[in-house]
């Protein structure tokens, strides 16, 4: 959860490890363009907070639209 201005409030976040670097990419798809990553999942957690309060933290001295959580499921498919 994230605390701002006297409010909690929570996101989905999508988290997956770069088949590349093996770093891990934390995405938040109701804040489109929140992005943020670590080299191991806790951090790359924590640095999706920060990207998180600093989204919110712009749109409020924007005159944008606050985006609140999307209903987000994640699930498994097979294809043959």
């Amino acid at each position: 959860m994230i605390y701002l201005e006297g409010e909690f409030m929570e996101y989905k976040i999508v988290l997956v490890r770069d088949s590349e670097t093996k770093w891990f990419v934390a995405e938040v798809p109701s804040l489109p363009g929140c992005i943020s990553q670590g080299e191991t999942k806790a951090e790359a957690l924590e640095n999706i907070k920060d990207a998180i309060k600093g989204y919110l933290e712009s749109l409020r001295k924007h005159p944008e639209e606050i985006f609140f959580e999307k209903t987000v499921e994640i699930a498994d498919v097979s294809v043959s």
